[in-house]
């Protein structure tokens, strides 16, 4: 069984001012678990987290992990205006782009932000615009397979991303010529991974390179971006990461690695986006239709526009149906929302307990890509979000948005005129 952290009572109280759908987040858990990272990563003074703001860009929960002392991962100019709206700046934001728009390294380097180039060429790229700051990252990028104790974990040589090792070399001393004086070093290779080795398995991969960087260029690493992909237990079945396990498994490589090498001062980044948020949220939802043909439906007042994965990826959320969690799941149904889409379902076939119109349903783990991930098919609006803070009030940190919310980019012209 999975538990959620809002009950049928709070959530009948909820709608008399915030009507379903919503997307809420629970204080508490994220706060929780912000510190239970840093306690895992604790035996290195310079350890810091980058929340990765694709994930959950919203600058009251941003503001939060602001002051659990965290930093937050961008990757276009709204997230570095975001970060810039909650008071980051000199040391607080990692910039990493692909194929970087104009202007968007300039205001990262305005805001004091650690630039991580994707491709040696952006050396030039990011000379040309804006000057290199006296602290540059590149990203690396293996290639072929990577593979983990427990199998085959992803295929880095068809990613886009990163630089070869190779270019690495290269780079670092293109970028000490221009006036660099310390370096990062940053690689993303698995997605969603309740492998705890992953980090650890990573981490020798990039201190070792580390190792190689300093001895063939003489390159100060400050340092190491072990970046994001530790997942969460979507299933009731799937186990947690053990953080503490997976802390002590990267020291133990540091120790092993990077110690020896004079390398002690190094510090460590990661950059989580789905373990930081993902649990601490979720998509509550009205059932308002029933259907019965070949299958049994239930239909919702949410729809693919509210929370995309399951429709993009057929992503496994758990349902939880308040007030029946006790009750059987003697019924077998979709669970589906309004598009014009067939694929805008958020469960087939799963057993639930009977679901009657107007019970509430609560979409477990959408407190990362979920609301981000959201789109306007069909002219759908998106749906306000909501803080259950830690005293048990419950602020709006995002209202939902309105038909004038969806016309507004006509305002030039008088068309449209009487919906503004």
């Amino acid at each position: 069984m999975k538990s959620t952290f809002v009950t049928k009572e709070m959530v009948e109280k909820i709608v008399k001012d915030y009507p379903t759908p919503f997307h809420i987040y629970d204080e508490k858990g994220i706060r929780n678990n912000a510190r239970e990272l840093k306690k895992a990563f604790a035996w290195n003074p310079g350890f810091r987290e980058y929340f990765a703001v694709k994930a959950t860009p919203n600058p009251y929960l941003l503001q939060i992990l602001k002051e659990e002392g965290c930093g937050a991962d961008c990757s276009s100019m709204s997230e570095l205006l975001l970060s810039e709206a909650v008071g980051m700046g000199k040391g607080d934001i990692m910039f990493s782009s692909n194929e970087t728009p104009n202007g968007e390294f300039t205001k990262a380097k305005e805001l004091g932000a650690y630039i991580n180039l994707d491709d040696i060429t952006h050396i030039d790229f990011l000379n040309e615009e804006c000057g290199v700051p006296e602290v540059v990252c590149m990203r690396y990028n293996p290639g072929g397979i990577y593979e983990l104790e427990n199998g085959i974990m992803d295929n880095p040589g068809d990613a886009k991303y990163g630089c070869t090792r190779e270019q690495m070399v290269e780079g670092y001393r293109k970028l000490m010529a221009l006036g660099v004086k310390e370096f990062g070093i940053h690689s993303f290779l698995v997605s969603n991974t309740t492998a705890a080795d992953y980090y650890p398995t990573l981490a020798r991969t990039l201190f070792e390179l580390a190792v190689e960087l300093k001895e063939k260029t003489g390159a100060k690493i400050k340092f190491i971006n072990l970046s994001g992909g530790i997942g969460i237990p979507y299933r009731p079945e799937d186990k947690k990461v053990d953080i503490m396990a997976v802390g002590e498994g990267v020291r133990k490589a540091y120790e092993e690695i990077l110690v020896p090498a004079g390398m002690g001062d190094v510090a460590i980044f990661t950059e989580l986006g789905r373990f930081m948020m993902g649990p601490y949220g979720a998509l509550v939802v009205k059932a308002i239709h029933e259907k019965h043909i070949y299958k049994e439906y239930i239909g919702v007042d949410a729809c693919a526009v509210n929370l995309m994965r399951p429709a993009m990826y057929g992503a496994y959320h758990h349902i939880t149906v308040l007030g029946k969690e006790n009750e059987e799941p003697e019924y077998i149904y979709d669970v589906v929302g309004s598009l014009c889409e067939n694929n805008d379902k958020f469960a087939i076939d799963r057993k639930l307990p009977k679901i009657d119109r107007g019970d509430y349903l609560v979409i477990h783990d959408t407190g990362a890509h979920g609301f981000s991930m959201g789109y306007n098919y069909n002219g759908k609006l998106k749906s306000a979000e909501l803080l259950l803070k830690e005293d048990g009030s419950v602020k709006m940190i995002r209202r939902a948005e309105t038909v004038k919310d969806y016309f507004a980019t006509f305002d030039f012209d008088d068309l449209m005129k009487p919906y503004l």
